[in-house]
């Protein structure tokens, strides 16, 4: 209820005020969600510039000189295991198993570090045999966007050791929950783009 002047007598008007009901975190997982679509859009070009220039080897070597599928398939394997432990981790956050989600949070840090250690071992060969970002608009479009999600990966696993701080420190409480869903969302998220990299990228690269 609110109450006003009018200008013309000064006797008090009465306005009703219908409030509608604001669920608590409801901004923060809206706000979320826009932000995974921007990232939606920043890899959608990434893939779009590969896709116009990933013909383009300047005299260079290609997919069939560079990619190790072998390699590749365990590094796939490392992020699909670490969606499965991160998935295990919110079964026990249901659950209200604090010392479960600490530890399946773990090992979905160590399978985010393994496949970031594959990735930047293989980006290691590639430049020691020359093939850098200069050499040719393949290579550069090829870096950008595994680099780019490889960055990606690198701030998830940053967020989900801070975030194993505050489970350790305040327990499974409201805002804790909210903020492993959110990184449950980014971190599955990756591994659709993931999908898309060693599918769009690897195996149709293969297939020039």
């Amino acid at each position: 209820m609110t109450t006003a002047a009018t200008p013309q007598t000064g006797a008090p008007v009465f306005y009703e005020v219908d409030e509608h009901a604001h669920p608590e975190g409801h901004s923060t997982a809206l706000g979320f969600w826009l932000y995974l679509m921007s990232d939606c859009l920043i890899f959608a070009m990434l893939f779009a510039a590969f896709g116009v220039l990933g013909g383009s080897y300047a005299a260079g070597p290609g997919p069939k000189d560079l990619f190790d599928l072998n390699l590749v398939a365990v590094n796939t394997a490392m992020l699909l295991f670490s969606s499965i432990t991160y998935g295990f981790a919110m079964l026990a956050m249901e659950k209200g198993r604090t010392a479960p989600v600490l530890v399946w949070l773990a090992i979905t840090g160590l399978f985010g570090l393994a496949f970031l250690s594959i990735e930047l071992t293989e980006f290691h060969h590639m430049i020691a045999e020359g093939a850098t970002p200069q050499r040719s608009a393949f290579l550069s479009s090829f870096f950008t966007l595994v680099g780019t999600h490889g960055l990606h990966v690198t701030f998830g696993i940053i967020w989900l050791v801070t975030l194993m701080v505050q489970v350790t420190r305040r327990g499974l409480i409201a805002a804790n929950r909210r903020r492993l869903m959110c990184l449950s969302m980014f971190w599955h998220f990756l591994d659709v783009i993931w999908i898309g990299v060693f599918t769009f990228v690897y195996l149709m690269g293969m297939l020039r």
